[in-house]
C-alpha cells in the first residue's frame, strides 16, 4: 500500500475529527469536549504539538498521529512525545501504524531528539504488537490521580 502522511490542514478538520472521535471511541471515552482545544493545539505556530493524517493513494484518510515535545528532567534534554496513534480497523495489518510511528521517528531523529515515547493500554494486543517490534515495554507503570 502506498501511503502519504501529511500535516493536518484546515480543511482536514472533519477527517481529522472522524479519526479523532473513533480513537477516543476505542479508549471508551468521549473527547467531543476537548476537540477544541486539541484542534488549537495542531493549529497554533507556537504550540509544539503536530497531527498527521496517513492517507491511501485515492486519498482516503486510514489513520492519525499525534505528538508534542515532552521534558526529560534526567537528560536534561527533548523527547517526542507520541500521544495518539490511531488506525481505521479496515486499515490494520497493513502498516498503517508502522508508517505513522516511522513518521514521528524521522520528525524526531531530523531535529535530534534522542527518543520517541508513547504509552498504551496493557490489553491493547494489536498494538503492542507492533510496539514490541520497535522496543520491549519500558516496564514503567503509570499512575494518573485527580488533583
Amino acid at each position: 500500500m502506498t501511503l502519504a502522511i501529511t500535516p493536518v490542514r484546515p480543511a482536514d478538520r472533519p477527517e481529522w475529527e472522524t479519526l479523532f472521535r473513533a480513537y477516543a471511541a476505542f479508549y471508551k471515552t468521549d473527547a467531543q469536549a476537548a476537540e477544541p482545544q486539541v484542534w488549537d493545539w495542531i493549529r497554533s505556530e507556537t504550540e509544539p504539538y503536530w497531527a498527521d493524517i496517513a492517507r491511501d493513494e485515492t486519498g482516503r484518510a486510514l489513520g492519525l498521529v499525534q505528538y508534542s515535545l515532552m521534558h526529560r528532567s534526567l537528560s536534561g534534554g527533548m523527547v517526542v512525545y507520541l500521544s495518539d496513534l490511531f488506525t481505521l480497523p479496515e486499515a490494520r495489518g497493513q502498516g498503517v501504524g508502522r508508517a505513522l510511528i516511522d513518521h514521528v521517528r524521522a520528525f524526531a531523529r531530523a531535529r535530534g531528539y534522542g527518543s520517541v515515547r508513547w504509552l498504551t493500554a496493557e490489553t491493547n494486543t494489536t498494538a503492542r504488537a507492533l510496539y514490541d517490534s520497535y522496543a520491549p515495554a519500558s516496564g514503567f507503570i503509570l499512575y494518573a490521580v485527580t488533583p
